[in-house]
Protein backbone atom coordinates (compact mmCIF):
# COMPACT_ATOMS: atom_id res chain seq x y z
CA UNK A 1 0.00 0.00 0.00
CA UNK A 2 3.12 2.18 0.84
CA UNK A 3 4.52 1.82 -2.99
CA UNK A 4 1.08 2.18 -4.34
CA UNK A 5 0.24 5.93 -2.51
CA UNK A 6 3.76 6.58 -3.50
CA UNK A 7 3.30 6.08 -6.96
CA UNK A 8 -0.07 7.94 -7.28
CA UNK A 9 1.44 10.87 -5.42
CA UNK A 10 4.62 11.16 -8.50
CA UNK A 11 1.15 11.01 -10.48
CA UNK A 12 -0.09 14.09 -9.54
CA UNK A 13 3.47 15.87 -8.95
CA UNK A 14 4.80 14.54 -12.47
CA UNK A 15 1.09 16.15 -13.55
CA UNK A 16 1.53 19.58 -12.72
CA UNK A 17 4.59 19.89 -14.53
CA UNK A 18 6.92 19.96 -12.08
CA UNK A 19 10.70 19.99 -13.37
CA UNK A 20 12.24 19.44 -10.10
CA UNK A 21 13.06 16.08 -8.72
CA UNK A 22 10.33 13.81 -6.99
CA UNK A 23 11.83 11.63 -4.35
CA UNK A 24 10.30 8.09 -4.57
CA UNK A 25 9.83 6.14 -1.56
CA UNK A 26 11.44 2.98 -2.95
CA UNK A 27 14.36 4.82 -4.67
CA UNK A 28 13.30 4.69 -8.19
CA UNK A 29 14.00 7.47 -10.50
CA UNK A 30 11.54 9.61 -12.35
CA UNK A 31 12.32 8.47 -15.76
CA UNK A 32 12.38 4.91 -14.73
CA UNK A 33 8.78 5.08 -13.24
CA UNK A 34 7.45 6.81 -16.54
CA UNK A 35 9.07 4.40 -19.01
CA UNK A 36 7.97 1.10 -17.72
CA UNK A 37 4.72 1.91 -14.99
CA UNK A 38 1.02 1.68 -16.05
CA UNK A 39 -1.67 3.55 -15.00
CA UNK A 40 -4.18 2.16 -13.41
CA UNK A 41 -7.25 2.44 -16.03
CA UNK A 42 -11.27 2.20 -15.20
CA UNK A 43 -13.42 2.29 -17.94
CA UNK A 44 -17.05 3.34 -18.00
CA UNK A 45 -18.82 2.98 -21.35
CA UNK A 46 -16.97 -0.41 -22.36
CA UNK A 47 -19.47 -0.73 -26.00
CA UNK A 48 -19.74 0.91 -28.39
CA UNK A 49 -17.57 4.09 -28.67
CA UNK A 50 -16.00 2.78 -25.52
CA UNK A 51 -14.85 -0.63 -27.19
CA UNK A 52 -12.50 1.65 -29.34
CA UNK A 53 -11.65 3.85 -26.70
CA UNK A 54 -10.55 1.00 -24.51
CA UNK A 55 -8.86 -0.57 -27.19
CA UNK A 56 -6.70 2.31 -26.99
CA UNK A 57 -5.48 2.35 -23.19
CA UNK A 58 -5.17 -1.25 -23.44
CA UNK A 59 -1.18 -1.00 -22.88
CA UNK A 60 -1.86 0.18 -19.78
CA UNK A 61 -3.43 -1.54 -16.48
CA UNK A 62 -7.16 -1.88 -17.19
CA UNK A 63 -8.69 -3.18 -13.69
CA UNK A 64 -12.06 -2.46 -14.28
CA UNK A 65 -14.86 -2.22 -16.90
CA UNK A 66 -18.38 -0.54 -15.95
CA UNK A 67 -21.16 -0.88 -18.90
CA UNK A 68 -25.18 -0.60 -17.64
CA UNK A 69 -25.47 -3.06 -21.04
CA UNK A 70 -23.94 -6.50 -19.93
CA UNK A 71 -24.84 -8.04 -23.53
CA UNK A 72 -23.65 -5.52 -25.31
CA UNK A 73 -20.20 -5.18 -23.38
CA UNK A 74 -19.39 -8.70 -23.12
CA UNK A 75 -17.60 -8.62 -26.03
CA UNK A 76 -15.21 -6.23 -24.23
CA UNK A 77 -15.47 -8.20 -21.20
CA UNK A 78 -13.88 -11.16 -22.73
CA UNK A 79 -10.82 -9.32 -24.17
CA UNK A 80 -10.03 -8.15 -20.70
CA UNK A 81 -10.94 -10.58 -18.30
CA UNK A 82 -8.97 -9.66 -15.34
CA UNK A 83 -10.63 -6.42 -15.20
CA UNK A 84 -13.39 -5.95 -12.73
CA UNK A 85 -17.24 -5.50 -14.11
CA UNK A 86 -19.25 -3.11 -13.01
CA UNK A 87 -22.66 -1.69 -14.28
CA UNK A 88 -22.86 1.85 -11.82
CA UNK A 89 -19.68 3.54 -11.93
CA UNK A 90 -20.30 4.99 -8.55
CA UNK A 91 -19.79 1.79 -7.43
CA UNK A 92 -17.02 1.03 -9.61
CA UNK A 93 -15.11 4.45 -8.13
CA UNK A 94 -16.02 3.04 -4.63
CA UNK A 95 -14.71 0.26 -4.34
CA UNK A 96 -11.84 0.84 -7.01
CA UNK A 97 -10.62 3.75 -6.40
CA UNK A 98 -7.58 2.99 -4.91
CA UNK A 99 -6.71 1.12 -8.09
CA UNK A 100 -7.60 3.53 -10.43
CA UNK A 101 -5.58 6.50 -11.81
CA UNK A 102 -7.64 7.16 -15.07
CA UNK A 103 -11.02 6.99 -15.84
CA UNK A 104 -12.48 6.91 -19.71
CA UNK A 105 -15.66 7.82 -20.17
CA UNK A 106 -17.70 6.70 -23.06
CA UNK A 107 -21.27 7.20 -22.38
CA UNK A 108 -23.95 8.86 -23.93
CA UNK A 109 -23.81 12.62 -23.81
CA UNK A 110 -26.37 12.74 -20.33
CA UNK A 111 -24.07 11.07 -18.25
CA UNK A 112 -20.53 12.36 -19.15
CA UNK A 113 -20.58 14.84 -16.74
CA UNK A 114 -21.97 12.76 -14.04
CA UNK A 115 -19.13 10.03 -14.72
CA UNK A 116 -16.23 12.23 -14.98
CA UNK A 117 -16.79 14.51 -12.43
CA UNK A 118 -17.51 12.29 -9.95
CA UNK A 119 -13.63 10.82 -10.79
CA UNK A 120 -12.14 13.80 -11.06
CA UNK A 121 -13.43 14.72 -7.43
CA UNK A 122 -10.99 11.67 -6.40
CA UNK A 123 -8.00 12.61 -8.23
CA UNK A 124 -8.38 10.90 -11.36
CA UNK A 125 -6.89 11.72 -14.56
CA UNK A 126 -10.27 11.77 -17.17
CA UNK A 127 -10.60 10.97 -20.87
CA UNK A 128 -14.28 12.06 -22.05
CA UNK A 129 -16.33 11.31 -25.22
CA UNK A 130 -17.18 14.70 -27.21
CA UNK A 131 -19.02 16.60 -26.66
CA UNK A 132 -17.84 16.96 -23.22
CA UNK A 133 -21.44 17.39 -21.46
CA UNK A 134 -25.28 17.71 -22.61
CA UNK A 135 -25.54 20.95 -21.04
CA UNK A 136 -23.88 24.18 -21.07
CA UNK A 137 -23.49 24.49 -17.27
CA UNK A 138 -21.99 20.66 -17.10
CA UNK A 139 -19.10 21.45 -19.85
CA UNK A 140 -18.86 24.64 -17.49
CA UNK A 141 -18.35 22.61 -14.47
CA UNK A 142 -16.14 19.57 -15.97
CA UNK A 143 -13.86 22.89 -17.10
CA UNK A 144 -13.02 24.32 -13.21
CA UNK A 145 -13.12 20.56 -11.37
CA UNK A 146 -10.22 19.68 -14.15
CA UNK A 147 -8.23 22.83 -13.02
CA UNK A 148 -9.36 22.86 -9.05
CA UNK A 149 -8.36 18.73 -8.87
CA UNK A 150 -5.67 19.15 -11.04
CA UNK A 151 -5.60 16.59 -13.56
CA UNK A 152 -4.94 15.27 -16.91
CA UNK A 153 -7.86 15.43 -19.11
CA UNK A 154 -8.62 14.78 -22.91
CA UNK A 155 -11.88 15.57 -24.60
CA UNK A 156 -12.43 12.85 -27.59
CA UNK A 157 -12.28 14.66 -30.10
CA UNK A 158 -9.91 12.40 -32.01
CA UNK A 159 -8.72 15.04 -35.32
CA UNK A 160 -6.92 17.35 -32.50
CA UNK A 161 -4.13 14.70 -32.95
CA UNK A 162 -3.72 14.72 -36.55
CA UNK A 163 -0.94 16.36 -38.13
CA UNK A 164 -3.55 18.72 -40.42
CA UNK A 165 -5.18 19.82 -37.68
CA UNK A 166 -2.26 21.30 -35.65
CA UNK A 167 -0.55 22.18 -38.97
CA UNK A 168 -3.30 24.33 -40.10
CA UNK A 169 -3.73 26.12 -36.68
CA UNK A 170 -0.30 26.77 -36.65
CA UNK A 171 -0.15 28.39 -39.72
CA UNK A 172 -3.59 30.27 -39.02
CA UNK A 173 -1.57 31.44 -35.50
CA UNK A 174 1.24 32.82 -37.87
CA UNK A 175 -0.64 35.15 -40.27
CA UNK A 176 -0.27 33.00 -43.35
CA UNK A 177 -3.97 34.28 -44.51
CA UNK A 178 -3.93 37.37 -42.47
CA UNK A 179 -5.67 38.71 -40.21
CA UNK A 180 -8.66 36.55 -39.02
CA UNK A 181 -12.52 37.61 -38.22
CA UNK A 182 -15.17 35.34 -39.33
CA UNK A 183 -15.62 31.59 -39.54
CA UNK A 184 -17.96 29.18 -41.40
CA UNK A 185 -18.95 25.35 -40.25
CA UNK A 186 -21.28 23.30 -42.06
CA UNK A 187 -22.14 20.36 -40.90
CA UNK A 188 -24.62 17.46 -43.31
CA UNK A 189 -26.87 15.90 -41.01
CA UNK A 190 -29.94 16.98 -39.67
CA UNK A 191 -32.94 15.23 -37.38
CA UNK A 192 -36.18 16.19 -37.76
CA UNK A 193 -38.96 16.36 -35.23
CA UNK A 194 -40.29 13.37 -33.44
CA UNK A 195 -42.72 12.34 -30.46
CA UNK A 196 -41.81 10.47 -27.48
CA UNK A 197 -42.90 6.65 -28.22
CA UNK A 198 -45.77 5.60 -25.99
CA UNK A 199 -45.14 1.65 -26.26
CA UNK A 200 -43.60 0.46 -23.20
CA UNK A 201 -41.84 -2.79 -24.41
CA UNK A 202 -40.15 -4.54 -21.74
CA UNK A 203 -36.83 -4.21 -21.01
CA UNK A 204 -34.32 -6.28 -22.53
CA UNK A 205 -31.92 -8.75 -20.06
CA UNK A 206 -29.02 -7.46 -19.01
CA UNK A 207 -29.58 -3.80 -19.47
CA UNK A 208 -29.55 -1.83 -16.18
CA UNK A 209 -32.36 0.77 -18.02
CA UNK A 210 -33.04 3.27 -14.92
CA UNK A 211 -28.53 3.62 -14.35
CA UNK A 212 -28.53 3.88 -18.22
CA UNK A 213 -31.12 6.57 -17.95
CA UNK A 214 -28.75 8.38 -15.20
CA UNK A 215 -29.95 11.65 -14.36
CA UNK A 216 -31.79 12.30 -17.33
CA UNK A 217 -35.62 12.02 -16.41
CA UNK A 218 -37.62 9.26 -15.62
CA UNK A 219 -39.18 7.50 -19.12
CA UNK A 220 -39.91 4.00 -20.01
CA UNK A 221 -37.29 2.37 -22.01
CA UNK A 222 -37.83 1.79 -25.87
CA UNK A 223 -35.31 0.85 -28.55
CA UNK A 224 -35.89 4.83 -30.19
CA UNK A 225 -33.20 5.60 -27.46
CA UNK A 226 -30.31 3.02 -27.82
CA UNK A 227 -27.79 1.83 -28.87
CA UNK A 228 -27.29 4.95 -31.03
CA UNK A 229 -30.27 6.68 -31.59
CA UNK A 230 -30.23 8.45 -28.09
CA UNK A 231 -28.48 11.52 -30.00
CA UNK A 232 -31.27 12.82 -31.68
CA UNK A 233 -33.23 13.27 -28.36
CA UNK A 234 -33.49 16.30 -26.18
CA UNK A 235 -33.27 14.17 -23.04
CA UNK A 236 -29.83 12.46 -23.68
CA UNK A 237 -27.72 13.93 -26.48
CA UNK A 238 -27.52 16.97 -28.63
CA UNK A 239 -28.52 15.81 -32.19
CA UNK A 240 -26.50 15.79 -34.91
CA UNK A 241 -24.71 18.84 -34.99
CA UNK A 242 -23.97 18.71 -30.85
CA UNK A 243 -21.99 15.22 -32.10
CA UNK A 244 -20.13 16.55 -34.86
CA UNK A 245 -19.84 20.18 -33.50
CA UNK A 246 -16.68 19.09 -31.23
CA UNK A 247 -14.48 17.59 -34.68
CA UNK A 248 -15.53 19.96 -36.89
CA UNK A 249 -15.59 23.57 -34.86
CA UNK A 250 -12.15 22.24 -33.63
CA UNK A 251 -9.86 24.09 -36.25
CA UNK A 252 -11.69 27.01 -36.14
CA UNK A 253 -12.19 27.69 -31.79
CA UNK A 254 -8.27 27.61 -31.70
CA UNK A 255 -7.74 29.38 -34.39
CA UNK A 256 -9.68 32.37 -33.75
CA UNK A 257 -7.73 31.57 -29.99
CA UNK A 258 -11.99 31.65 -28.81
CA UNK A 259 -10.51 29.78 -25.71
CA UNK A 260 -9.06 33.01 -24.29
CA UNK A 261 -12.78 34.26 -23.47
CA UNK A 262 -12.54 31.30 -20.89
CA UNK A 263 -9.09 31.17 -19.79
CA UNK A 264 -7.72 34.90 -20.35
CA UNK A 265 -4.30 35.08 -20.41
CA UNK A 266 -2.46 35.69 -17.13
CA UNK A 267 -1.82 39.22 -16.26
CA UNK A 268 -5.30 40.62 -18.57
CA UNK A 269 -7.09 42.54 -17.05
CA UNK A 270 -10.60 41.63 -16.71
CA UNK A 271 -12.79 44.13 -18.54
CA UNK A 272 -15.37 46.32 -16.69
CA UNK A 273 -18.62 45.26 -18.60
CA UNK A 274 -18.80 41.53 -19.50
CA UNK A 275 -17.27 40.63 -23.15
CA UNK A 276 -20.12 38.66 -24.05
CA UNK A 277 -21.13 36.22 -27.17
CA UNK A 278 -24.24 36.89 -29.24
CA UNK A 279 -25.65 34.17 -30.14
CA UNK A 280 -28.85 33.99 -32.69
CA UNK A 281 -30.29 30.87 -34.25
CA UNK A 282 -32.69 30.11 -37.02
CA UNK A 283 -34.48 26.56 -37.27
CA UNK A 284 -36.67 24.31 -39.52
CA UNK A 285 -39.20 23.96 -36.46
CA UNK A 286 -39.12 23.32 -32.61
CA UNK A 287 -40.06 20.77 -30.64
CA UNK A 288 -39.55 19.83 -26.89
CA UNK A 289 -38.72 15.84 -27.79
CA UNK A 290 -35.82 16.28 -30.38
CA UNK A 291 -33.76 18.45 -32.50
CA UNK A 292 -34.93 20.26 -35.48
CA UNK A 293 -33.53 18.92 -39.28
CA UNK A 294 -31.84 22.52 -40.01
CA UNK A 295 -30.36 25.16 -37.67
CA UNK A 296 -28.05 28.33 -38.63
CA UNK A 297 -26.16 29.58 -35.73
CA UNK A 298 -24.65 33.31 -35.60
CA UNK A 299 -21.96 33.87 -33.10
CA UNK A 300 -20.60 36.98 -32.52
CA UNK A 301 -17.80 37.04 -29.96
CA UNK A 302 -15.49 40.17 -28.63
CA UNK A 303 -12.17 41.06 -28.89
CA UNK A 304 -9.61 38.56 -27.40
CA UNK A 305 -6.98 40.60 -26.27
CA UNK A 306 -5.10 42.16 -29.47
CA UNK A 307 -7.95 39.56 -31.77
CA UNK A 308 -10.06 41.43 -33.61
CA UNK A 309 -13.76 40.67 -33.06
CA UNK A 310 -14.77 37.53 -34.69
CA UNK A 311 -18.29 36.42 -36.30
CA UNK A 312 -18.31 32.47 -36.89
CA UNK A 313 -21.58 31.22 -38.45
CA UNK A 314 -22.86 27.11 -38.22
CA UNK A 315 -25.06 25.65 -40.41
CA UNK A 316 -26.42 22.32 -39.94
CA UNK A 317 -28.49 19.87 -41.58
CA UNK A 318 -28.10 21.31 -45.12
CA UNK A 319 -27.44 24.90 -45.51
CA UNK A 320 -24.14 26.09 -46.33
CA UNK A 321 -22.10 29.10 -46.65
CA UNK A 322 -22.02 31.51 -49.98
CA UNK A 323 -19.90 29.79 -52.37
CA UNK A 324 -17.78 32.97 -52.29
CA UNK A 325 -16.10 32.33 -49.13
CA UNK A 326 -14.65 28.85 -50.56
CA UNK A 327 -12.38 31.31 -52.42
CA UNK A 328 -12.50 29.41 -55.98
CA UNK A 329 -12.72 26.03 -54.33
CA UNK A 330 -15.49 23.32 -55.02
CA UNK A 331 -18.84 23.48 -52.18
CA UNK A 332 -18.81 20.52 -50.34
CA UNK A 333 -20.71 18.61 -47.62
CA UNK A 334 -19.01 19.45 -44.99
CA UNK A 335 -16.80 22.43 -44.24
CA UNK A 336 -14.79 24.21 -42.03
CA UNK A 337 -13.23 27.34 -43.22
CA UNK A 338 -11.98 30.26 -41.42
CA UNK A 339 -11.36 33.50 -43.31
CA UNK A 340 -8.49 35.92 -43.39
CA UNK A 341 -7.84 39.26 -44.84
CA UNK A 342 -5.09 37.45 -47.11
CA UNK A 343 -6.87 34.27 -47.63
CA UNK A 344 -8.22 31.08 -45.85
CA UNK A 345 -7.77 28.04 -44.15
CA UNK A 346 -10.32 24.91 -45.06
CA UNK A 347 -11.05 21.82 -44.18
CA UNK A 348 -14.17 19.91 -45.92
CA UNK A 349 -13.31 16.47 -43.42
CA UNK A 350 -15.94 16.76 -40.60
CA UNK A 351 -12.73 16.28 -38.28
CA UNK A 352 -10.47 18.60 -39.37
CA UNK A 353 -7.86 16.03 -40.49
CA UNK A 354 -6.78 17.26 -43.81
CA UNK A 355 -6.95 20.85 -44.55
CA UNK A 356 -5.92 23.57 -47.65
CA UNK A 357 -5.13 26.67 -47.76
CA UNK A 358 -7.53 29.64 -50.18
CA UNK A 359 -7.36 30.55 -52.88
CA UNK A 360 -5.43 27.12 -53.95
CA UNK A 361 -3.03 29.10 -56.88
CA UNK A 362 -1.86 31.88 -54.13
CA UNK A 363 -0.63 28.92 -52.19
CA UNK A 364 1.07 26.13 -54.60
CA UNK A 365 4.31 25.16 -53.28
CA UNK A 366 4.18 27.23 -49.51
CA UNK A 367 5.95 25.52 -47.12
CA UNK A 368 5.03 27.80 -44.25
CA UNK A 369 7.22 28.30 -41.12
CA UNK A 370 8.69 25.45 -39.17
CA UNK A 371 5.72 23.27 -36.59
CA UNK A 372 5.39 24.83 -33.24
CA UNK A 373 3.01 22.15 -31.55
CA UNK A 374 3.82 18.43 -30.47
CA UNK A 375 3.06 15.92 -32.80
CA UNK A 376 1.85 12.84 -30.63
CA UNK A 377 0.29 10.46 -33.66
CA UNK A 378 -1.97 8.86 -30.89
CA UNK A 379 -4.63 11.49 -29.05
CA UNK A 380 -5.04 8.19 -26.53
CA UNK A 381 -1.07 8.22 -26.41
CA UNK A 382 -0.89 12.21 -25.54
CA UNK A 383 -3.49 11.84 -22.89
CA UNK A 384 -1.66 9.09 -21.11
CA UNK A 385 1.43 10.55 -21.31
CA UNK A 386 0.54 13.72 -19.87
CA UNK A 387 -1.08 11.48 -16.84
CA UNK A 388 2.37 10.40 -16.85
CA UNK A 389 4.10 13.52 -16.51
CA UNK A 390 5.38 13.99 -20.37
CA UNK A 391 3.84 17.05 -22.12
CA UNK A 392 0.46 18.26 -22.38
CA UNK A 393 -2.91 17.23 -23.26
CA UNK A 394 -3.74 19.29 -26.24
CA UNK A 395 -8.08 18.97 -25.90
CA UNK A 396 -8.27 18.84 -22.11
CA UNK A 397 -11.15 20.70 -20.65
CA UNK A 398 -9.96 24.19 -20.77
CA UNK A 399 -10.79 23.78 -24.33
CA UNK A 400 -12.99 21.01 -24.70
CA UNK A 401 -15.39 23.17 -22.05
CA UNK A 402 -15.53 25.95 -24.17
CA UNK A 403 -15.76 24.35 -27.21
CA UNK A 404 -18.49 22.18 -26.27
CA UNK A 405 -20.19 25.55 -24.52
CA UNK A 406 -20.11 27.10 -27.96
CA UNK A 407 -21.75 24.35 -30.12
CA UNK A 408 -24.51 24.01 -27.57
CA UNK A 409 -25.01 28.08 -27.64
CA UNK A 410 -26.23 27.33 -30.89
CA UNK A 411 -29.32 25.42 -29.48
CA UNK A 412 -29.72 27.70 -26.34
CA UNK A 413 -30.44 30.41 -28.78
CA UNK A 414 -32.47 28.50 -30.83
CA UNK A 415 -34.91 27.64 -27.93
CA UNK A 416 -34.82 31.32 -27.12
CA UNK A 417 -36.10 32.53 -30.15
CA UNK A 418 -33.90 35.61 -29.80
CA UNK A 419 -30.16 37.01 -29.29
CA UNK A 420 -28.64 35.97 -26.38
CA UNK A 421 -25.66 37.36 -24.49
CA UNK A 422 -23.39 35.22 -22.65
CA UNK A 423 -20.90 35.84 -20.62
CA UNK A 424 -18.02 33.08 -20.87
CA UNK A 425 -16.51 34.52 -17.00
CA UNK A 426 -19.47 34.04 -15.22
CA UNK A 427 -21.33 31.18 -17.29
CA UNK A 428 -24.92 33.14 -17.53
CA UNK A 429 -27.10 34.66 -20.12
CA UNK A 430 -26.79 38.06 -18.76
CA UNK A 431 -29.81 39.37 -20.69
CA UNK A 432 -32.49 36.69 -20.90
CA UNK A 433 -33.19 35.19 -17.58
CA UNK A 434 -35.49 32.50 -19.20
CA UNK A 435 -32.57 31.70 -21.46
CA UNK A 436 -30.23 31.09 -18.43
CA UNK A 437 -32.45 28.75 -17.62
CA UNK A 438 -31.53 26.55 -20.92
CA UNK A 439 -27.88 26.22 -20.08
CA UNK A 440 -28.92 23.26 -17.54
CA UNK A 441 -31.77 21.01 -16.12
CA UNK A 442 -32.25 19.44 -13.40
CA UNK A 443 -31.10 16.10 -12.14
CA UNK A 444 -33.23 12.78 -10.90
CA UNK A 445 -32.95 12.28 -7.44
CA UNK A 446 -29.46 10.41 -6.66
CA UNK A 447 -27.78 12.55 -9.21
CA UNK A 448 -25.79 15.20 -8.97
CA UNK A 449 -22.16 17.01 -9.84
Amino acid sequence: MQAHFGRRKLLRASMLGAAGVVILKDSRSVAAYRANEKLGVGIVGACGQGEGNTAAVAGENLVALCDVDERRADETHKKYPRAKRYADFRKMLDEMHRQIDAVVVSTPDHTHAVASVAAMKLGKHVFCEKPLTRTVYEARVMRQTAIQQKVVTQMGNQGSASEALRRAVELAWAGTVGELREAHLWLAGGNGPQDRPKEEPPVPPGLHWDLWLGPAPHRPYHPDYMPGSWRSWRAFGNGSGGDMGCHTANMAFRALRLDLLWNPEPGAARPARPAVIRVEAETSEIHAESYPRRLIARYDFPARGQLPPARVTWYNGGPKPPKEVLLGHPMTDWGCLVNGTQGAVFSSCPWNTRFVLLPAPKFEGFQGPKPTLPRPGSHHAEWVAACKGQGKAFSGFEIGGPLTEMVLLGHVASLAGQTIEYDPLSGKVVNNAEANQLLHRPYRPGWSL
